[in-house]
């Protein structure tokens, strides 16, 4: 089997015949590991604006998903934090939380949901320049670090594609992979791209709605973002990333 029908394997879900479920960690008794990253003792959180959305957002989804659009190029104009929130909730909010899962506003294969959620923050009302992480469980974010040449180093880290440094903010997903691994072995990791689509769909739509503009973005350095991010690069590593700004 040569290179291309190895990768063209991996898009088939034959792998699924060959897995023996009963030896998987879920099926000998494994806990099912947490579904977020702890949060540090002493990590400074932001808390981010709740609302019942469908009274603050009135918009047609037929016309939201008739005008969704790969957009490249932002106005310097910031993104509210209100804006930011909504936006984070359709990708990643939790509706409701049982034991080592939980249920969210977007559809993943077992319901693993092995995504983390950090922001490049460029323009966004009320927040400082630099990298953040979403905390799904109390809708907050966690400051990792303050900096103001955080732009260019995103720009590096997506081979020099400068849309994703001159957004108001890059969403930045990873994938902890061991999530979804407990649940499906080796069947995982296909399935783990899937859910992918899925997050980065809702943001598109998402940002219709507001009258912003997103483009995913699957080109990236994988080393220098883990990098940048923090990141062990082996047990968590980025996946997906995709700027959002005004159009």
């Amino acid at each position: 089997m040569n290179e291309i029908e190895r990768n063209r394997y991996f898009l088939k879900d034959s792998i699924r015949k060959r897995i023996d479920f009963s030896r998987t960690p879920q099926s000998m008794g494994v806990e099912a590991p947490p579904f977020e990253k702890p949060v540090p003792s002493d990590a400074e959180l932001i808390d981010l604006p709740v609302r019942d959305w469908a009274e603050v957002i009135d918009v047609n989804i037929v016309s939201c998903i008739r005008n969704r659009m790969s957009r490249r190029s932002y106005r310097d104009a910031p993104v509210s934090l209100e804006e930011l929130s909504f936006l984070l909730w359709a990708t990643q909010g939790i509706r409701m939380v049982s034991g080592n899962t939980a249920f969210r506003n977007v559809p993943s294969a077992g319901c693993r949901h092995t995504f983390e959620t950090y922001l490049a923050v460029f323009n966004v009302d009320g927040l400082d320049q630099g990298l953040y992480r979403h905390i799904p469980s109390t809708h907050r974010l966690m400051v990792e670090y303050r900096d103001e040449g955080l732009s260019e180093r995103i720009i590096e880290a997506s081979f020099h594609q400068r849309f994703t440094g001159e957004s108001a903010v890059t969403f930045i997903w990873t994938t902890v992979p061991y999530r979804m691994e407990w649940r499906y072995g080796l069947a995982a990791h296909r399935v783990i791209l899937m859910d992918a689509g899925h997050v980065c769909q809702n943001l598109y739509l998402a940002c219709e709605a507001i009258g912003v503009g997103t483009c995913a973005v699957g080109a990236y350095d994988q080393e220098y973002l883990d990098e940048v991010l923090g990141v062990d690069g082996d047990d968590e590593f980025a996946i997906y990333m995709a700027p959002v700004g005004r159009v």
